[in-house]
């Protein structure tokens, strides 16, 4: 019997679509809109101040890494290849960074600015982890586990239910070779400190 080469094997598939539904991007902007919402009465208003949030956050971000994707300037649009990193990165903390002092600058609900604070520090940490100590932390797993994190915080203890599909989010990107064991626990941890001890002090 064959062995299955990686893209038919059942776990690399899951793994594949974890990372993608699961991505930093789809992640960030979710939690900043289901924050919005939380912290705003009017739906309208929410809609606004998320949309706002998660267009520094991700959107825009986002939006960069693909142009430069069909422009041959990294790989994927995950940028796996650490190298690649520099820019996208750059992109990513100055986006989110400017968007903090926008949203502060027009009143927004504090929830969500110390929300979008958190993510621009989480980055000034991963930055130059990946940039200049040259070690590739997992975006992914950094992402998904202040999500979880930040969602129980916010709703209560029954969204710890998030925790796994978290952890499940750090073993595909090691299943992929994307990461190693390490990359995905020090993202998480930076992901954890940002939104489980600093967020709380911030909201």
């Amino acid at each position: 019997m064959t062995t299955p080469t990686v893209e038919t094997r059942p776990a690399d598939r899951i793994a594949r679509l974890l990372t993608e539904i699961l991505s930093p991007a789809v992640l960030v902007a979710g939690v900043l809109i289901a924050v919005a919402w939380h912290a705003t009465a009017s739906a309208l208003t929410a809609l606004i101040w998320g949309v706002i949030a998660a267009a520094a956050a991700s959107f825009l971000p986002i939006a960069y890494i693909l142009h430069g994707v069909r422009r041959g300037a990294w790989t994927d649009r995950h940028v796996g290849v650490r190298a690649q990193r520099t820019l996208p990165l750059l992109v990513c903390l100055g986006s989110t960074a400017s968007g903090t002092l926008a949203l502060f600058a027009a009143g927004a609900p504090r929830d969500l600015l110390a929300l979008i604070a958190c993510m621009a520090a989480a980055l000034v940490v991963a930055t130059p982890i990946t940039l200049i100590a040259r070690w590739k932390i997992s975006i992914h797993s950094l992402v998904a586990a202040g999500t979880a994190v930040t969602l129980t915080v916010v709703f209560g203890p029954w969204l710890a239910l998030t925790w796994p599909p978290a952890a499940a989010v750090g073993w595909s990107r090691v299943r992929l070779g994307d990461h190693t064991t390490a990359q995905v626990i020090a993202g998480a941890v930076v992901g954890v400190i940002a939104t489980g001890l600093l967020y709380p002090q911030l909201r």
